[in-house]
């Protein structure tokens, strides 16, 4: 079955094609680690988590390369401001009084301990920047001797002028950028919007030697040099968040395609901005939530990964604490149906399973579409069909999912137990008072008692979690 994906080259939803037939080649920009990743960061990897089992529930080979960037990324690294602003992660560290390495092992092991958290598969392949300074520079070289590249005193620059399809990616165009272009911050530039590869600059706390002085890399050549060294020269897929577009991936894909005359990328996936209440997140409103944040109010961070399969990524994901306690009771609701279905006996109807799969798959390979294969898993779970074949199928829809369906398998313990025997002792010398109140004794303890013709039967509670 065809999958399809939303290109932001070219802005329309195409069939996905991948350079080499059931190879796909797909790298993610990682995170610049100065501080926690908030949930809004965490949305836009677990859509490109959603993508990949997508793609290997279609029978890809998936190789997922992500970077870690631990220098380069300045406070005001936007093209009309000209690359000025201090290193992110040596700015962290003065304030934290710590090495830029330990700022960034630091932030990295927290970043890397939520994804683990909300289930978000490992990339094959984790980069740091501060390991591939000879890639870069070696990138530089080569734009330099192509004619892209030209020096000033303190660092090289992107020629953007000498690259015809700038703005292929945003839509932004040279003549427009010259008209909004601010007073250059950096003398001799050519143009305002020229970026930095190399910056020269002997006092920054994490420096290199190179042809042009002693200094550190820009952050856009960074993602360039590591994705070609680990994926070639042209990529199927590159994700990111829709900050990413402009200038970031813009830059990427102006370097590269100028080093090596190929098309950078045939995909590109954009993922939008997570709100809070219908405002965009941010520290100065004081709505920017971490996971911890979440865990700490008693939800779980499987919770969180549900709430994020009922939207759809290129639509802002509107986060509220009602909505993550809805998503919180759904996925208990849906641990319980996986509970009950284990203990049913039956034969499976294999070919109404087939057809459940193939909307499921139809459903999800329509540009990400988790929304419609939520659907599609609680429509089947209401449906006629035996447990066994219920079972089986969301075990299935679980490899993208991704919501450790198989591995729920709570079972009472002897006390419980003996409390129910107990409650339907009361029951049967119609001591019902009592009988409710070890009932309500047995939900404390996470289990509710359903009263059925052939005896009591145990499942396990759902979730109430308050504001």
């Amino acid at each position: 079955m065809k999958v399809y994906l939303f290109n932001t080259l070219g802005r329309k939803k195409q069939e996905f094609i991948p350079l080499k037939d059931k190879e796909v080649r797909m790298y993610d920009c990682g995170p610049t680690v100065y501080s926690f990743a908030h949930i809004g960061n965490l949305w836009r990897y677990l859509v490109s988590d959603f993508l990949r089992r997508i793609l290997e529930y279609n029978g890809y080979k998936v190789i997922q390369v992500m970077n870690i960037t631990d220098v380069g990324h300045l406070t005001e690294d936007d093209l009309l401001a000209g690359d000025t602003g201090e290193d992110k992660i040596e700015k962290a560290a003065k304030k934290e009084k710590k090495t830029p390495e330990e700022i960034a092992e630091f932030y990295t092991q927290a970043y890397f301990r939520d994804r683990r958290a909300l289930n978000i598969l490992d990339p094959h392949v984790v980069c740091k920047a501060t390991e591939h300074i000879k890639e870069m520079i070696e990138l530089i070289k080569i734009l330099e001797k192509k004619g892209y590249a030209y020096r000033l005193e303190d660092r090289v620059c992107f020629d953007v002028s000498r690259f015809k399809n700038y703005g292929q990616l945003s839509g932004k165009r040279l003549e427009e950028l010259k008209v909004g272009a601010r007073l250059e911050p950096i003398p001799g530039k050519k143009n305002p919007y020229d970026f930095s590869l190399w910056v020269k600059n002997p006092k920054h706390l994490m420096k290199w030697d190179s042809p042009w002085g002693v200094g550190y890399p820009g952050w856009h050549i960074e993602c360039s040099a590591m994705s070609m060294k680990y994926l070639g020269s042209q990529l199927d897929i590159h994700t990111g968040g829709e900050d990413n577009i402009f200038p970031h991936h813009e830059n990427e894909i102006a370097q590269s395609e100028a080093a090596t005359g190929k098309k950078f990328v045939r995909y590109w996936v954009h993922v939008r901005h997570n709100l809070v209440n219908g405002k965009k997140m941010s520290k100065s409103r004081g709505n920017m939530y971490l996971l911890k944040d979440l865990q700490e109010r008693g939800f779980e961070p499987l919770a969180y990964r549900y709430l994020c399969l009922t939207a759809h990524y290129r639509h802002p994901l509107n986060f509220t604490f009602a909505s993550l306690r809805a998503a919180q009771n759904s996925l208990a609701n849906l641990r319980r149906r996986v509970w009950q279905w284990r203990q049913e006996k039956g034969k499976r109807d294999l070919q109404k399973e087939k057809e459940w799969k193939e909307r499921f798959l139809k459903a999800v390979n329509d540009d990400i579409g988790m929304p419609e294969g939520m659907a599609v898993v609680w429509e089947m779970a209401d449906s006629s069909l035996p447990a066994s074949s219920k079972l089986a199928l969301i075990y299935d829809f679980d490899k993208v999912l991704g919501l450790k369906l198989r591995e729920y398998a709570p079972q009472p313990s002897k006390e419980i137990q003996a409390l129910v025997l107990k409650r339907e002792k009361l029951r049967q010398e119609k001591k019902f008072s009592q009988a409710d109140k070890i009932r309500q004794e047995i939900e404390e303890k996470g289990w509710q008692v359903r009263d059925t013709p052939s005896g009591p039967q145990l499942e396990p509670k759902g979730v109430d979690v308050k504001d």
